[in-house]
Formats: C-alpha cells, sequence, structure tokens
C-alpha cells in the first residue's frame, strides 16, 4: 500500500462521544484525547493538513433537551459550548505533544478561541498548525456534521474522515441483523436510494452538491485515521461515482 497520502487536506468530524471512555461518567477522557492527538501528529508526519470538527453530545445534545420540552433554539446554543469544551480539551492534548493548534469559533468568546476567519484559517493550515473547529456553524438547528460539511468546502478540504463507534456504512443496523452487509464504497445517489444515514440531510446535501468525499471509519481502532488519509480500505468510502 502507497504510503503517500490519498487526502492533502481533511476534515476529521469527531463526535463528542469520542472523547468519552465507554461506560464512564466522566465527559472528556484525557486518555482518548491523547490518543487521538498522537494519531493527528501521526497523519501530520506525511504533509497533510488538519482541520477537525468535534461535536459536544457527550456533554449535551440539544436536539435531545428539546424533545424533553427545553427550547430548540437555547438548547443548540448550550450544544454549542459544549463543543467548546471538547475543542479546548483537544487542544490542550494537541499542544502537549507538540503541536501548535489553533481554535476557530463561530460564536465570538475573544478570551478562549479565535473567530471563525475563513483566510485566517486557511493560512494556519498551511502553516502546519492544526485547526479545530467549534461552535458549529454559530446557529441553532444546524449539527456539527454539518459545520464538518460546510467547513470542509470553505477550506477546499479534499474529504471529511467521518469518525464513528462503527466500521463503515451498512445496508440495516448490524447491531440488531447479523447479516447486514457492509459498504466498502457507495455513492451519494445509492446512499439516497437507499436512505441510509450516512450524515444528516443538510450535511449529506452539502456533501452531495459539492461532490466531497467522505469517508465513515471507527475511531475505536488505532491507527485508522491514518489508514484512511493513505487511501486503505478501512470503512466505507461516500463518492460521486
Amino acid at each position: 500500500m502507497s504510503s503517500e497520502p490519498k487526502y492533502r487536506r481533511i476534515v476529521l468530524k469527531l463526535s463528542g462521544e469520542a472523547l468519552r471512555e465507554p461506560g464512564s461518567k466522566d465527559a472528556i477522557s484525557p486518555q482518548i484525547v491523547n490518543r487521538l492527538a498522537l494519531e493527528i501528529k501521526e497523519v501530520q508526519a506525511l504533509g497533510v493538513q488538519v482541520a477537525v470538527v468535534v461535536g459536544g453530545g457527550n456533554i449535551w445534545r440539544g436536539l435531545a433537551a428539546s424533545h424533553r420540552g427545553m427550547n430548540r433554539t437555547t438548547a443548540d446554543y448550550m450544544g454549542m459550548l459544549a463543543t467548546v469544551i471538547n475543542g479546548m480539551a483537544l487542544m490542550s492534548g494537541l499542544e502537549d505533544i507538540g503541536l501548535t493548534t489553533r481554535v476557530q469559533t463561530a460564536i465570538e468568546m475573544n478570551n478562549v478561541a479565535e473567530p471563525f476567519i475563513l483566510r485566517r484559517a486557511l493560512h494556519h493550515l498551511e502553516k502546519g498548525y492544526v485547526v479545530i473547529f467549534v461552535a458549529g456553524t454559530g446557529n441553532p438547528f444546524f449539527s456539527t456534521d454539518t459545520t464538518a460539511a460546510l467547513r470542509a468546502n470553505e477550506i477546499g478540504a479534499d474529504a471529511i474522515l467521518k469518525a464513528t463507534k462503527v466500521d463503515g456504512i451498512y445496508d440495516a443496523d448490524p447491531q440488531k441483523n447479523p447479516d447486514a452487509k457492509k459498504f466498502e464504497h457507495i455513492t451519494f445517489s445509492d446512499a439516497l436510494q437507499r436512505r441510509l444515514q450516512v450524515m444528516d440531510s443538510t450535511a449529506f446535501s452539502l456533501c452531495l452538491d459539492n461532490k466531497m468525499p467522505i469517508v465513515v471509519f471507527n475511531i475505536g481502532d488505532s491507527g485508522n485515521i491514518k489508514r484512511a488519509v493513505l487511501g486503505e480500505p478501512v470503512g466505507t468510502l461516500v463518492t460521486g461515482g
């Protein structure tokens, strides 16, 4: 397998739950943050520019709270703040191992992070910094999947690497159906026809319209970020054709 990266600029989409130790009450595991930081460093060593979008579900889920009666807009803003906490934790882990990192937020909080400015983000990436995008799009009713799709297209990324708890996209829930078939490659149109939940509809539409490849893979297996960047058959690749 080639040691040359298939993708030179990526957006790594991490769920908030990816930072939590399974079964733990702690929202953020320093050990997991350190492992993720080391994997990102390994990818950077290949000359790949890395941007990260992190969710906040380990701390707060706005949609779930709205279903329990909280105002949806308020709940979503609280979720955006949760992503800032996770982004700062990841920044700390990356800087602890010597990577220069910038956190850019869609909601201004000057004592904590830079505002999202596209030209500045591109400048950071070109200098070899890791850029972490937090606070979603800055608007309620949009998921961090949509943030990843939006930022990936804005910065001209080569692909979105969507890290999940499963090892790809299946034609049925593999936890409920042992005969579920995993796709190594699927097109956007096939995913739509089969109603596969690759991302939420807004995020998926952005990727479809702009032909942005998505690699869906299991973040629990060490080394998978590098494998995905190298184009190895890890997870499921979603493309336009």
